[in-house]
């Protein structure tokens, strides 16, 4: 049965094509309210996952519930969807598609035009609202998917790689404008391979790889199981007994790396031996990045 806990619920989602299994056994839950990250190297299996849970795609095994039912037509008007791929149909001009798109999702022309038309001046993108598709830049193009995607005020909204393609500052207006979706009360779920983008939005996220689950549960503890990477020290000198730390000191702040012997406390102990007193020192968890390195090259390895 399906909970009120959770907009997006996946189990046990397998999907072949011929020979090749695209994804294997897949399963991970999206809870109400938060900003979910769909994380993987390209080709990992991430588009098909999404696809099957917007019933764009039958799996071969496994259940989806979205929104606590089969992803039905009726269900799929409160979700907004973003694709990986570019959609729109290139011959028709910017406010028209936006426009149609709102329809489809239930609005009425006028409300989709209003709506259409405030989204635009939000991204900065009214004054080509005449213009056809085939006339925008990448980015351009990528907005307005994304001013689609969101024209409805979604329950839930999925993203395929929706930063593919825009420039830093339309980089951070999306990310303003994905708080603001969630602040409203909209749960997010976006895939990306971008680690510093997960760093920034998500509270919980799911790593898969050639076809297969790696990691699931909350972004701080699967940071904090792996224990510290390194220590951040602030000192006026570094003890000679450590050498050079993993960055050059800047402003008296030190960082060396955990491992091959060396650790924190041996780190603490040389400055402590050599008299110098530390104004600050920090254990710094491995980053996202560091953690998505980690777990592809072991699974590759493996297989």
């Amino acid at each position: 049965m399906a909970s009120p806990d959770f907009v997006l619920e996946i189990d046990g989602l397998t999907k072949s094509f011929g020979q090749r299994t695209v994804v294997s056994n897949i399963s991970f839950q999206v809870r109400r309210g938060e900003i979910f990250g769909f994380l993987g190297p390209n080709g990992s299996g991430k588009t098909t996952t999404i696809r099957m849970a917007l019933g764009i795609i039958r799996p071969d095994s496994g259940t989806i519930s979205i929104l606590g039912s089969d992803p039905s037509r009726t269900v799929l008007k409160r979700v907004g969807y973003l694709p990986e791929d570019r959609g729109l149909l290139r011959k028709v001009r910017v406010l028209d598609i936006v426009r149609y798109l709102g329809r489809l999702k239930g609005l009425s022309s006028s409300d989709a035009e209003e709506r259409g038309t405030e989204l635009l001046h939000r991204v900065g993108l009214f004054q080509h609202r005449h213009k056809r598709v085939e006339g925008l830049s990448r980015g351009m193009t990528q907005l307005i998917q994304f001013i689609s995607a969101i024209i409805h005020e979604p329950e839930f909204i999925i993203l395929d790689e929706p930063f593919a393609g825009l420039d830093p500052l339309n980089v951070q207006l999306m990310k303003q404008m994905l708080f603001e979706q969630q602040e409203r009360g909209a749960t997010i779920m976006f895939s990306t391979h971008i680690m510093s983008d997960v760093e920034e939005l998500c509270q919980r996220v799911a790593l898969i790889a050639d076809s297969h689950m790696l990691i699931y549960g909350d972004l701080d503890e699967i940071k904090r199981d792996r224990g510290a990477s390194a220590v951040r020290v602030r000192a006026p000198e570094m003890p000679r007994s450590l050498g050079q730390g993993r960055a050059a000191p800047v402003n008296g702040i030190m960082e060396f790396a955990i491992g091959d012997g060396r650790t924190s406390e041996s780190v603490l102990r040389a400055f402590l031996d050599a008299g110098i007193p530390v104004e600050r020192f920090e254990l710094l968890l491995p980053t996202m990045n560091d953690v998505f390195i980690e777990e592809v090259s072991r699974a590759r390895n493996l297989t």
